[in-house]
């Protein structure tokens, strides 16, 4: 953009932005406040399109986009609609390197780290798809393909877009950023000057479970994992989230809760535990064993809610549909 309007008027990066992440328009002929001229080199040189479908869920309280990117590589996004916000997951890699045993983004392999703009172009596309009715994104979780931490630098550039006030202008409360426990990214983002959450894909309470389902964690071990949570927390202030996947006789017994429990006791934590999407590697639990998992760790003075599932029916699991396609 910068490249493109050298030579304007500086109002016009203003105005240019206001088009793209406030009118929301997805062709600059619609940008009529701009000159004829800079429209059409626009179009040629910065084209709007997203080259993307999307798959609503039967109840639409889910959409899934599966976005081509200019290479050919694919991949996903979500957006999660609850009564009073909508979120997007966003990916930040085109596969996934660590390899965790219940993801099928870690059945691709790692293929290349996200530019800034495909991941801005993620959350863009569903704000354009709301607009039709009215609504807005409220809120972005990194939580989609790869490992945000490894891809440190583009992360963090699309978090300050989607805050910066000439552009999304989401409080940056509003976003969460998901790691499988890459150290480095921990100590880095408590130094940022951001107010981002942070959440810790942990989905086991001991080492030698989470190492079988999660090899990453032989690098990172718990132990290590936390140390670096603590001193986010106490430079930060702010609570972390760690998310729990619940997965039928692997990591649901009334042991993995008390385990949990001890984990999380006193501390500036909270756990959100997972009903597992079904992809035919892993079930979910049924439901009295996720109210008696979740009973143990209230009993225990531990912070805990869950998330609601979405999106059975268009594979809205992480990696389903890029695999697929």
């Amino acid at each position: 953009m910068e490249t493109i309007l050298k030579g304007e008027p500086k109002f016009r990066l203003k105005q240019v932005k206001k088009e793209i992440f406030g009118s929301l328009i997805e062709d600059w002929a619609q940008a009529t406040s701009l000159p004829l001229e800079l429209r059409n080199k626009l179009n040629e040189e910065l084209p709007l399109k997203i080259n993307a479908e999307i798959f609503v869920s039967k109840d639409a309280k889910s959409a899934k986009a599966l976005i081509v990117l200019k290479d050919g590589l694919k991949i996903e996004s979500v957006l999660m609609r609850y009564d009073k916000r909508n979120t997007v997951c966003v990916s930040s890699q085109v596969g996934c390197a660590l390899g965790c045993k219940f993801c099928i983004t870690g059945k691709m392999g790692f293929k290349r780290n996200l530019e800034t703009s495909e991941i801005i172009e993620q959350v863009l596309l569903f704000a354009r798809f709301l607009k039709k009715e009215g609504q807005k994104v409220a809120n972005i979780v990194f939580m989609g393909m790869g490992e945000p931490f490894l891809n440190y630098e583009n992360v963090m550039d699309a978090v300050r877009v989607f805050n910066g006030k000439d552009e999304f202008n989401i409080g940056a409360r509003h976003v969460s950023v998901s790691t499988a426990g890459i150290v480095e990214g921990i100590e880095k983002m408590a130094e940022e000057k951001l107010q981002t959450n942070l959440a810790i894909s942990l989905h086991a309470p001991n080492n030698d479970l989470r190492s079988k389902i999660m090899p990453i964690n032989k690098k990172y071990p718990i132990e290590t994992v936390l140390r670096a949570v603590d001193e986010f927390v106490k430079k930060t202030n702010r609570q972390v989230m760690f998310e729990y996947l619940m997965l039928q006789g692997v990591n649901d017994s009334n042991k993995c809760a008390e385990e949990l429990a001890e984990l999380m006791r006193g501390h500036l934590y909270f756990v959100n535990l997972i009903l597992y999407n079904p992809t035919g590697i892993f079930d979910p639990p049924p439901r009295a064993r996720v109210e008696k998992f979740k009973e143990i760790l209230k009993k225990r003075g531990v912070g805990v809610g869950e998330r609601y599932s979405f999106g059975k029916e268009i594979k809205a699991a992480c990696g389903q549909l890029a695999t697929k396609n």
